[in-house]
């Protein structure tokens, strides 16, 4: 790319954008990995975002300037209800990403969606690549869950308007990149969009397994213990199973999850990632009793040689192999997922660890980088 009013050739510029920067979880995970790529071809200076608390992210995005809506300045206890909000906040944002494009242009817009921004509306003639890590499940695919209370009954009510500005706001991305095959159908049936699989980027040369590792016979769960993470599920195994659990995560449903646990569910911390993949490396197996779009928890696992008992819907259709690398249950029945732990396989270290290995950075790295050249070279 050439500025005409010199002979100087001046790099592209990317504008990022995601839903939240208010923690680092898997979608975070894969914005950096996403950011670290789009570095290698263009230059990064903002990442907009409805919501920010200044979390640290990765150093990439932790370098960048962080732009975010009006819906900012809630407290974080409120931000779940501003969800009719969400729409205005996103104007918002398109209005500082226009303000920011005649200051200095942007050749492309990168948003990692989960609930709102790939409604931002990219400057005319700049194209938007959306990575989709789900159509929001709160009001596509799984609104059942988050129905308790107060925030359940404000969100049904809502369903119709946001889904109809949701969908409309779909063609506002020239490619989608969906993050599962699941993910892939829900965005065909909601937004009426083709799309590609991108599979998440799973540090597999991290998270290995060790031969001299001690496998010992407890369960183990893992994730922001969240309503649709069904961790519920998991204590009501292990209670009846009369069987050692333990769950490494956090989050809103912790008093509610410690209140049913029995006497042989254990809630551990793992503040480093060190400590996961110890977890992971001492585990007879990973339960996944969740619907999830994807699930890097389960790759994280079968890389550390630990088979995943999974929920035999959404991302582990494409992550967990039956009775290779693990066990799908079909109902999310305590009955059903027992029968599924019974039969899941010994010994599968390294089924779970070649299986892993096709969800690596790596790969990821290659795909992205793609279509980046791809989109810059358009532009």
């Amino acid at each position: 790319m050439v500025d005409k009013s010199n002979t100087q050739t001046t790099r592209p510029r990317i504008a990022l954008c995601h839903d939240w920067l208010v923690a680092r979880r898997g979608g975070e995970l894969v914005l950096e990995a996403i950011a670290q790529e789009a570095q290698r071809h263009a230059d990064l200076d903002v990442a907009y975002t409805m919501f920010d608390n200044a979390a640290s992210i990765g150093p990439t995005i932790d370098t960048l300037q962080r732009r975010s809506s009006f819906l900012n300045s809630l407290p974080e206890s409120l931000r779940r209800w501003a969800m009719p909000l969400y729409p205005l906040a996103v104007r918002n944002l398109s209005r500082k990403l226009r303000a920011q494009h005649k200051e200095r242009p942007y050749d492309l817009v990168i948003s990692t969606h989960s609930s709102a921004i790939k409604a931002i509306r990219a400057p005319q003639g700049v194209p938007h690549i959306c990575y989709c890590h789900a159509p929001a499940r709160y009001i596509w695919n799984q609104p059942e869950d988050y129905a308790a209370g107060l925030q359940g009954l404000g969100l049904t009510a809502i369903h119709p308007f946001y889904k109809s500005w949701d969908r409309k706001t779909a063609s506002r991305v020239d490619r989608y990149l969906a993050n599962s095959t699941h993910t892939q159908t829900q965005i065909r049936r909601s937004y009426s969009q083709p799309s590609d699989v991108c599979f998440p980027p799973v540090r597999t040369s991290f998270f290995t397994r060790n031969e001299q590792a001690l496998r010992r016979d407890h369960w183990l769960a893992v994730g922001a213990l969240v309503p649709y993470k069904r961790f519920d599920l998991a204590i009501e195994a292990a209670n009846k199973a009369n069987h050692p659990l333990h769950i490494i995560g956090d989050g809103p449903e912790r008093p509610r999850l410690q209140a049913l646990a029995g006497p042989t569910v254990s809630f551990v911390e793992a503040k480093t990632d060190v400590q996961l993949r110890e977890a992971y490396r001492a585990a007879k197996l990973l339960i996944f009793p969740q619907l999830e779009d994807f699930g890097i928890v389960a790759v994280e696992a079968q890389a550390c040689g630990t088979p995943v008992v999974a929920f035999a819907k959404g991302g582990a259709q494409d992550t967990v192999i039956d009775n290779k690398t693990g066990a799908l249950f079909q109902e999310q029945t305590a009955s059903s997922l027992l029968e599924a732990i019974a039969r899941c396989p010994k010994h599968a270290e390294l089924a779970c660890e070649e299986h892993a290995a096709k969800f690596s950075e790596a790969k990821f790295q290659q795909q992205i980088s793609a279509v980046i050249r791809e989109f810059i070279r358009r532009a």
